[in-house]
């Protein structure tokens, strides 16, 4: 379920990290990034399934709750986490620049914090790092394939504007001539 939200944010261009939220049996919750759609920079998957968990149980904190995402959460979405005493973190692949349980940081591992989440990664690992490399790549080429038609605008603006110029220097030296 997850992997089909991350692959509903990658459709719709947003980075594709989806996120269920489980209590026992039940779904709770289950999305994906919404950054862009909701103008919202804290619209990540987590966030916006902690939010849904909480109107389904009626409580802001999600005790007894499993959190299954595609991406190592960000520190935001891991403090989250703390803050909603969810029990288990479970995530598919790692990030190496924004990755805050294991990657770059360890803030679930925090001696110092009130709650300890149980954590657990590598479920469905490669195709989670799929679905990003994927879409990634996907943009990169898009922007390979804009820069690329810039600069041939850029050149033809160009060439029209030295044309423009031989035309007036010409039309100078011919009205000099008079």
């Amino acid at each position: 379920m997850a992997l089909e939200e991350a692959e509903a944010a990658g459709q719709s261009g947003e980075v594709p990290v989806g996120a269920i939220l489980v209590k026992g049996d039940r779904v709770l919750a289950r999305n994906h990034n919404r950054c862009i759609e909701l103008h919202d920079p804290t619209a990540h998957a987590e966030i916006l399934v902690l939010r849904q968990g909480g109107e389904v149980l009626k409580n802001y904190r999600l005790v007894g709750t499993a959190l299954y995402v595609t991406v190592e959460p960000c520190p935001m979405c891991a403090s989250a986490m703390i803050h909603g005493r969810i029990s288990r973190l479970i995530f598919g692949a790692r990030e190496p620049k924004f990755g805050a349980v294991e990657s770059t940081m360890r803030l679930l591992k925090e001696n110092a914090l009130n709650h300890s989440v149980a954590v657990d990664h590598g479920v469905l690992e490669a195709e989670c790092i799929e679905t990003m490399r994927s879409f990634f790549n996907k943009k990169r080429a898009a922007k390979k394939i804009e820069g690329s038609k810039q600069k041939s605008v850029g050149r033809k603006l160009e060439k029209e504007s030295g044309k423009r110029e031989a035309g007036r220097e010409k039309q100078n030296t011919e009205s000099s001539r008079q």
